[in-house]
Parts: C-alpha cells; structure tokens; sequence
C-alpha cells in the first residue's frame, strides 16, 4: 500500500537511504531536516536515484510551530523519525544537548501527530540501548542496560513511546533496535557524509583512505574479544532502510509498541572491517591505538530471528559489500556532497 509518508531526518545516512526505498515503491515523501550533521546535496541525489522529487522542510523538530505548519502542509499516512544525534562518544561530552534534541524532538513529534490524527510511526532506535551484556546474541527481550547518554536518549524515547500507546490505544509504533548501518548506496550517489570529523568508524577510515585525514584511531585493544578491539553487528544501511520501509507494511497488524532488531547475527571486530575496508579500497589504511572511549562496550551482536519470524524479512549483503559500496561514494564525492 503506498502512502504519504514524514521522514524526519530524511537528509541524513540512513534517512536518505530509506527515502529512497519509499519513493522506489510508490510512496511519496516528505522530509523534515534542520541540516545539522546532514546536507542538502543527500536530497538532491534521492530525487536523482528515484526519479522523483521529495519534499524537504527545513525545520528543527523542537519549533514546535515550524512541525505544526509542516503538518498542516500535507496529509500523512505515517511517520518513520530518524531526527536525532547519534554518536556514543560525542554524547558522553554533552549529555544535556543529546537529551534535549532526542527526547525533546521526539515529544514535539508525537505533540504533532496526535494534533493531527497522524497514529502509525516508525522509530529509528538503536541497538546501544542494550549497553555491556554477556549474551551474545543479543534479542528483543534482552534487559536494556545502556551505558552512555546516546543510549540513555534512545532507551527513554522507547518508553516515552510506550507512554503514548498506552494513553492511546490507536497508536502504533514499531520501534527499529538497529546495530551498526554502514555501507552505501550502491550506485554511488548517496553514502555517509557526516558534518566535521566524522564520529563513527567506517566514514572516518573511508576519509583516512581518501587522503581527508591521515589514519584512523582504534578506540581500545584490550577488549575481551579475539583479536583485543571491539566487535559490532555490522548491517548495510541498505538493509537498515529496507526494514524500516517494511515495518511501514505493517503498522496495521496491531496497535501499541513493538520492539524489533535489525541485524545480520554475524559479529566483526574494528580490526576486521579494517582489512575488509583496505581491500575494497585497494590500500593498507594507517591506524593508531587509542585508550578505550567512554560508553563503549566489547561486543553488540543483534539476534535477528523476531523480524524474520514475523515478516519473513532478513538482511542480505554481506560485510564485502558495506565496505566496498561506502568506498565506492566515498571515491566518487572524495569531499562529500559538497566536493
């Protein structure tokens, strides 16, 4: 079925991906993005891959009468929210700013929709909210434990959420525990740009490897895993924003909060996406170790068995891929959308 559908956040990494999907099945889009870790030039290359335009209001979520006149403008079936900062280190050295823009973005957005009688959402969370656990893998009903305020942000958007089903019972929400997205689209077009030195790993080593920066800091060696570093569910961010399109298909199937992972089962250490990364570019990538950073854990592996049991849906690239499509744009926009 196809629809009229807000993506907040629609202009950065996984929300550029996923306005692709939508538009690739029929849906319309409008975006919501204040450009602040993000650039106009990711929107301009959806309407470029998809064939078809998107609707782009630039807005903070939290001006509240900026959201308003955004819902008025249209008519929307449903909301899939990205909008919302994202690195785990970053967040340790400004908790406040990480709450105030998740978890109040977040509440303007629900504020909207339940002004406008929008009641299907999709919420992008993360896998950081399990925090340190020994299970490996880790599945939906795994205690959340997160370790740092990105997680903490994320975890108590979730019970925000739950907040609201419960005071609307014709609320629905399926909330997206994604691990790792990295990768790009594989036509090049559209891949991870983030705004000053990036905070997550494969954009930072996709920027030593292109020249942008001169190697890559490897935050710990000493992590109880085989080879010392840390080992992350790696998914491509096509995948990422397969699901989230596919989670649209079935809001409708009931109401309330459901919580879904979305991962490949499969671990890989910094040391391994390091290899795997200098192979698809073709050069060794020069790196330092560095002490441990703080809301870091050792090991996140998704247990992916709940989406595949419930929608048939699964990931289906594999590590060689993610890093071969991420060197792949970041060869064709060596200095980003702006280059």
């Amino acid at each position: 079925m196809t629809s009229t559908v807000l993506v907040t956040g629609g202009a950065g990494f996984i929300g550029s991906h996923t306005c692709v999907e939508l538009l690739s099945h029929g849906h319309e889009v409008v975006v919501v993005d204040d450009f602040s870790n993000s650039s106009p030039g990711a929107v301009e290359a959806v309407h470029k891959l998809a064939g078809r335009p998107v609707q782009l209001h630039r807005a903070d979520l939290r001006d509240r009468a900026a959201l308003a006149e955004v819902f008025r403008a249209h008519r929307f079936d449903a909301v899939i929210h990205f909008a919302a900062k994202k690195a785990v280190g970053e967040s340790t050295r400004i908790p406040l700013t990480y709450f105030d823009i998740n978890i109040g973005g977040t509440t303007a957005l629900l504020h909207a929709m339940n002004e406008h009688g929008v009641r299907r959402l999709v919420f992008s969370s993360s896998c950081s909210v399990y925090g340190e656990t020994s299970t490996v893998p880790l599945d939906e009903d795994s205690p959340a434990a997160p370790t740092n305020p990105y997680a903490r942000s994320k975890y108590l958007c979730e019970q925000l959420l739950a907040d609201a089903c419960a005071y609307d019972p014709g609320l629905s929400v399926i909330a997206l525990r994604y691990f790792n997205p990295i990768g790009a689209h594989p036509s090049g077009e559209i891949g991870e740009d983030p705004a000053g030195v990036p905070n997550n790993v494969l954009p930072y080593m996709a920027q030593v490897a292109v020249g942008r920066l001169p190697e890559l800091p490897v935050y710990g060696d000493d992590y109880p895993t085989p080879d010392g570093t840390g080992v992350r569910d790696y998914i491509h961010v096509v995948d990422v924003a397969d699901g989230h399109r596919v989670a649209l298909d079935h809001l409708d199937d009931e109401t309330g909060l459901r919580v879904f992972n979305l991962g490949t089962g499969t671990g890989a250490s910094v040391l391994t996406l390091l290899a795997e990364f200098s192979r698809a570019a073709g050069r060794p990538i020069p790196y330092r170790v560095e002490p441990r950073r703080a809301g870091d854990v050792a090991t996140l592996i998704a247990d992916p068995r709940r989406v595949e049991r419930a929608w048939g849906w699964r990931t289906t690239r594999d590590l060689a891929a993610m890093c071969e499509d991420a060197w792949r744009f970041q060869r064709l926009h060596p200095a980003g959308y702006a280059g």
